[in-house]
């Protein structure tokens, strides 16, 4: 099981990354979280990845910020360095500006409107235009790319998604009564050769208002983390630990798990 470390990237991206190096198999990187400013996600994975070239680098690619040559521009850059693969998503709507839309045929549209950028987010198709984009028009064709699939739909719809084009999957929302759906989407994945890697988060005392803030629930606890984790050996290739804000969290759960990594 791969421990694909979930990095909010700050200025000083690279010492934290430096700390927890030898307890993770890479790093899943958000891109400017919540539609603020920060240290853009392709570009720090090509950095981490030009320092820890054995590490695996998945980037968050939120594209409410990007035109399409932005989109191109940053997928060609990951292409260049070596980066595993990139997810693509609309993502939050940006605290300055307007909400950029783009289009497989590398148009896009500006949306102000609420309802609209409502309609906009709780949409797919936005995702698939933006990697065909990328595989056809700019011609990336060695970075993986990956959706996101979540407990709220039906097994057989998020079935149904990652048997398209899509290279590999990230899982939201898993805790106890989300697991069987897991492993019946898991299952599909294995035999369709495609890695799920879920977010395992765990709810710490300093992480409960964050968790409230975003609406997710937690995995589970600090003290149940190995108990659940081993429910999951076998069924997932890999998981993306976080305690969502909570450093010292996240230090106790990597060393907890480390007994998972294969």
């Amino acid at each position: 099981m791969k421990l694909l470390y979930e990095f909010i990237p700050r200025l000083d991206f690279v010492s934290s990354a430096a700390k927890v190096e030898d307890l993770v198999d890479g790093w899943n990187i958000t891109d400017s979280a919540g539609g603020a400013p920060a240290p853009s996600g392709t570009a720090v994975a090509c950095v981490l990845k030009q320092i820890y070239p054995d590490k695996i680098a998945i980037p968050m690619l939120i594209t409410n910020y990007k035109g399409t040559v932005e989109i191109g521009s940053v997928a060609l850059a990951a292409e260049a360095m070596g980066v595993e693969g990139m997810l693509p998503d609309p993502g939050d709507p940006p605290r300055y500006g307007s909400l950029i839309r783009p289009f497989e045929d590398g148009s896009f549209e500006l949306i102000s409107d609420p309802d609209k950028i409502l309609e906009y987010r709780r949409s797919t198709g936005p995702a698939e235009g933006v990697r065909d984009f990328i595989r056809n028009t700019v011609k990336v064709n060695n970075v993986k790319f990956g959706c996101l699939l979540t407990a709220r739909v039906p097994a057989e719809s998020a079935i149904k998604r990652i048997q398209d084009s899509w290279d590999f999957c990230f899982f939201l929302r898993l805790e106890e009564a989300s697991v069987p759906k897991l492993k019946e989407i898991a299952a599909e994945c294995k035999r369709l050769g495609k890695p799920i890697y879920p977010y395992f988060v765990v709810g710490t005392e300093k992480n409960q208002k964050t968790l409230q803030r975003i609406g997710w629930p937690a995995s589970t606890t600090m003290d149940r983390a190995e108990e659940f984790l081993a429910d999951l050996e076998g069924v997932v290739d890999g998981i993306i630990p976080t305690c969502l804000g909570d450093a010292a969290g996240d230090m106790e759960l990597l060393e907890r798990i480390q007994k998972f990594r294969t």
